[in-house]
């Protein structure tokens, strides 16, 4: 008896665990099922999602910031409030955004907030030292002057600064491309104005009495800074406007602020990861030769066929030029030699590059031969064609202040805005997946266990 009574509780016991188990997984089934469908790609998009401004879609002052939180949640999020589908303030906030896609016919502005960092992230480099309270220059007494050479190349920091102060300072006459405002709610994007290249440019080379760059501190600082900010946290760096025009700049900031977008020269010296052209935007050199203002030369008062004139030798990237260099050294009309900012270079070089029919841009063309022959073999009207649609679109990549429509100031925040609509997507996919995960981690909490079922 005793011995079919054991088998007899072994067969319960086992029915029971069994039963458990398929309790246990079915809920455990069931809470996938939820992720799934809450993180899923939707059926339908409400495109106004991306046409206000997104932080005043959750951030309405009807509920604390994000930051007060170990995870970026949006709107609903505190305990008890955990509903796949959106919250009654939601739906009343994506009701009442307005139509903004930000195209190119559009002629509402691009709304930029912009940090006040001290000036030794920005004029400061500049040796300029502010008047009062303010982190800024007054733009209508004197505007500090970026220093001239290479510097200009990749002064790209310089003139959007300026021209976000500009926008809100009476009686200028700009471009409207973007306005600043004080409220980062209200914002677009958020633009962090730190002058990297000016700052890689002067101030990277280590003094004896220093471990460490001033340009490598700044940039600590700046990551330090940027990363603590409330802006900073509720888009995970998204939205913000971070510039390192110089390939060298920002080294060491670019692997800690990777999600924000960057505005570069090239992507030559960044893995995808880190920049990439879908959230970058890549912009002009600023030219460091003299501009001729309705300039009326013409292909016969231009006596130079090919114009090069800079560095031959280099560390990276030489090897074309050191081969074009005797290839192009014996061709008569043409002028490869080596120059540099000093003595004068600048105006030499303005004045050859305005006596020559071509100025070279180094690539794939060391061949022999193939470079000189395809230029001769263009002809006086072919030249004089390529020569007026250039002039036509000059204007895109000049740098000025005050900005003017078209100028390359402009087209950059064009550029930026562009960016703006997946760039909302992005946090809004990001914040639905994070409400989703924190939601169903409360469900598994509380799954029964046999330790609390029993």
């Amino acid at each position: 008896m005793a011995d079919k009574h054991v088998s007899s509780l072994g067969v319960v016991s086992r029915k029971y665990l069994l039963c458990l188990f398929s309790f246990i997984l079915a809920l455990f089934l069931l809470s996938w099922f939820l992720v799934l469908r809450s993180t899923g790609r939707p059926n339908s998009i409400d495109h106004s999602l991306l046409t206000k401004p997104f932080h005043s879609i959750i951030n309405n002052g009807s509920s604390p910031s994000w930051d007060q939180y170990n995870v970026e949640l949006p709107l609903g999020n505190r305990e008890g409030e955990g509903e796949d589908e959106e919250t009654p303030r939601e739906k009343v906030a994506v009701k009442e955004v307005k139509c903004n896609t930000h195209n190119e016919n559009s002629k509402e502005p691009l709304k930029v907030y912009m940090y006040d960092l001290p000036p030794e992230f920005h004029f400061g480099l500049l040796g300029w030292t502010p008047q009062g309270d303010s982190v800024w220059p007054d733009l209508r007494t004197k505007i500090p002057a970026y220093p001239g050479g290479l510097n200009l190349q990749h002064s790209i920091e310089y003139w959007l600064t300026l021209d976000l102060l500009a926008s809100e300072t009476p009686g200028f006459p700009r471009a409207g491309g973007a306005i600043r405002v004080r409220n980062s709610s209200e914002a677009d994007v958020i633009f962090v104005p730190f002058f990297s290249s000016l700052s890689y440019n002067r101030y990277s080379k280590v003094n004896p009495h220093q471990k460490k760059s001033k340009n490598k501190l700044l940039q600590e600082k700046l990551v330090k800074f940027v990363t603590s900010q409330r802006e900073w946290k509720r888009s995970r760096g998204r939205d913000h406007v971070i510039l390192a025009h110089h390939p060298n700049s920002m080294l060491n900031a670019r692997m800690k602020l990777w999600p924000a977008m960057f505005i570069l020269a090239d992507f030559g010296r960044y893995p995808p990861s880190i920049a990439n052209v879908e959230k970058d935007v890549i912009a002009p050199y600023k030219h460091v030769i003299r501009s001729y203002v309705d300039d009326l030369s013409n292909f016969d008062s231009r006596p130079i066929l090919l114009y090069f004139q800079g560095a031959i030798y280099r560390k990276d990237g030489g090897l074309a030029r050191q081969e074009l260099f005797y290839l192009l050294k014996d061709e008569k009309d043409v002028h490869f030699q080596f120059g540099s900012v000093q003595k004068n270079g600048i105006n030499k070089a303005s004045k050859g590059m305005h006596s020559s029919k071509f100025c070279l841009n180094i690539a794939d063309a060391i061949k022999e031969k193939f470079l000189v022959n395809m230029i001769r073999g263009i002809g006086k009207d072919e030249w004089t064609r390529m020569w007026q649609k250039l002039k036509e679109v000059e204007h895109f990549f000049e740098f000025q202040y005050p900005s003017k429509e078209g100028d390359a100031v402009q087209m950059i925040w064009q550029a930026v805005a562009r960016k703006v609509p997946v760039m909302r997507m992005k946090i809004h996919r990001s914040m639905r997946y994070s409400r989703s995960l924190i939601h169903n981690n409360r469900e598994l909490r509380t799954i029964p266990t046999p330790s609390n079922f029993w």
